[in-house]
């Protein structure tokens, strides 16, 4: 049986992984100490939890309004970097606001290019990363939050969608441009409402493109659960980023597209879901 490492692998490899920035992985892959102009866009009031599952801890990190619904936020696969921390302190504040808590998936480590990128994703232990998402949960709503949702980008859209087939705990999941492959997780088990999102472009081949999409959307019909897929028209991977330096990240791997409009939609389309489901704050 292929592993999710090995489908994973094959999807990226007709896309990212063959562009001229890859270069052979560091091996173990190097702390990221992003610039100053990076810090600065992801300066926020977060509080750092260490919350243990099993044998393993791991550091966790929280902004938004105590008593609150709880949304667990899952990194893309470069690690717990300013973008996915602007993801998070954007969602705290949507509405009434939410808490908001992002899991160190790679306890520690953040990539610097995509081979690094890469070489942590493929090592990630996918099982594992579910049950940190589980943890995550139990610990937002035994420290307050009534209800507790679970969104995610890339591959943490992927782990988003696993999560509301594996964790009972999840009320609610809002999946970017990421499919879990069925060895991990059966979306047509889905036992939470899940709503995705997809770029018409996204050249993820059986991960985020539109047949990944349309085959999720499938599943999901026949899971029984309140769902929705939305697919933005021009739009390709990575399309919710927009910090100048995800911008600037986007463009050196080939993705120029920039819809504000299908952002500002999808945002909408998240509020409109999490506030469905989890309520307001």
């Amino acid at each position: 049986m292929a592993t999710p490492q090995l489908l994973l692998r094959r999807a990226f490899s007709s896309s990212f992984l063959s562009s001229p920035f890859r270069r052979p992985p560091l091996h173990p892959a190097r702390s990221f100490v992003p610039p100053r102009a990076a810090m600065a866009s992801s300066a926020a009031p977060f509080h750092m939890v260490q919350i243990q599952r099993d044998d393993t801890t791991f550091d966790a990190y929280v902004v938004g309004k105590e008593n609150a619904p709880g949304i667990v936020v899952l990194q893309e696969w470069w690690g717990v970097d300013y973008e996915i921390k602007n993801h998070a302190v954007h969602i705290s504040q949507i509405g009434e606001g939410y808490r908001a808590l992002i899991p160190d998936l790679y306890r520690g480590k953040v990539a610097l290019d995509v081979a690094e990128a890469q070489h942590l994703m493929e090592g990630l232990d996918w099982p594992g990363a579910v049950k940190d998402i589980q943890a995550s949960v139990k610990w937002l709503k035994a420290n307050g939050s009534p209800k507790v949702g679970v969104t995610g980008y890339c591959m943490g859209g992927a782990l988003s969608i696993a999560s509301g087939v594996s964790v009972p705990e999840v009320d609610a999941v809002v999946a970017f441009y990421g499919t879990p492959p069925s060895e991990l997780a059966d979306a047509s088990k889905a036992q939470a409402p899940i709503q995705a999102h997809f770029g018409e472009l996204d050249s993820f081949v059986g991960f985020a493109d539109v047949t990944a999409a349309k085959s999720l959307e499938e599943k999901l019909k026949s899971s029984g659960v309140p769902h929705e897929v939305h697919i933005y028209p021009g739009c390709s991977h990575a399309f919710m980023n927009t910090s100048p330096e995800a911008v600037k990240r986007r463009k050196e791997m080939g993705l120029t597209d920039e819809n504000q409009a299908a952002i500002d939609l999808a945002w909408s389309r998240f509020s409109t879901w999490m506030g469905r489901f989890l309520g307001s704050a």
